[in-house]
């Protein structure tokens, strides 16, 4: 029979956490959620105002997004200026390239047409092979990261000759309060938790960078091949885990949870 058993399923989940932990109960697992990642704005105004102008001056003649979490925050500091229409009708008249369907959807909400949007699993790869057959020699590129920036992307399409103008609007850092995330360290090592999700390769990172400060980094990799079910939502992800050593048990032919708590609890059901 399919499903977690009452299974104790760890997950670092920070802004889907309770979408994540109803997914886990609706297949018989006890969710225990973890915040391993905190989102914070930049402050950088000088930085935002010169890209909104670069935008409104039509500078550019490629705007890619790589989150939907980055295209909201774009579209909300033009609107705190007083530019929002301008912004939109000037991206109208833009090729704008999404890696995924979160940014998307956020422009497809404003009537900005999306001319290019990598396929699944939408990661830097998927885009760059998207963009394989566009002449990029001489092209002005904005370029809108994730929570960190994408140096694989920058360099690729500077190796391609476009000339790439770059925004972080966001990074990703440590819980203020890492003594949650300490303790899942000691217990993934100990054997009390059953499994757990990863959604995302920072999730990953930030979980080791803890391991190595409380300087049992090889005893968690040694838990989480050998007792602990690890679950990976996609390639990127893998990569990451795979960096430190840890091969994931599951992952899903799909990068979405769902998917990914339904071949979890395929697996150990």
């Amino acid at each position: 029979m399919v499903g977690f058993h009452e299974a104790t399923v760890a997950l670092l989940e920070s802004r889907m956490s309770d979408e994540m932990a109803n997914l886990i109960r609706r297949f018989g697992g006890t969710p225990y959620s973890v915040a391993s990642v905190r989102e914070l704005p930049v402050q950088d105004e000088g930085q935002i105002e010169a890209f909104i102008r670069l935008l409104l001056d039509k500078e550019a003649d490629i705007v890619i997004f790589s989150t939907g979490k980055s295209a909201s925050l774009l579209l909300q500091a033009a609107e705190e200026r007083g530019q929002l229409p301008a912004l939109l009708e000037a991206l109208r008249q833009m090729q704008v390239f999404c890696r995924g369907p979160k940014p998307y959807a956020v422009l497809k909400k404003h009537d900005v047409p999306v001319a290019l949007q990598a396929p699944a699993p939408h990661t830097t790869e998927t885009l760059l092979e998207a963009m394989k057959g566009l002449e990029m020699r001489s092209k002005r590129v904005a370029l809108l990261h994730h929570g960190e920036r994408n140096e694989a992307l920058v360099r690729a399409l500077r190796e391609r000759e476009a000339a790439v103008n770059e925004l972080c609007l966001y990074v990703w850092q440590l819980p203020e309060d890492t003594g949650p995330l300490r303790k899942l360290v000691h217990e993934l090592i100990a054997g009390d938790i059953h499994a757990i999700v990863f959604t995302s390769q920072v999730q990953v990172r930030h979980l080791l960078l803890i391991a190595q400060e409380e300087a049992r980094e090889n005893e968690l990799i040694q838990a989480l091949n050998e007792r602990v079910i690890v679950g990976s939502v996609g390639p990127v992800c893998t990569a990451m885990l795979n960096q430190y050593g840890v091969r994931p048990h599951v992952v899903p032919d799909h990068p979405k949870m769902g998917h990914l708590v339904k071949a979890l609890a395929q697996y150990m059901g």
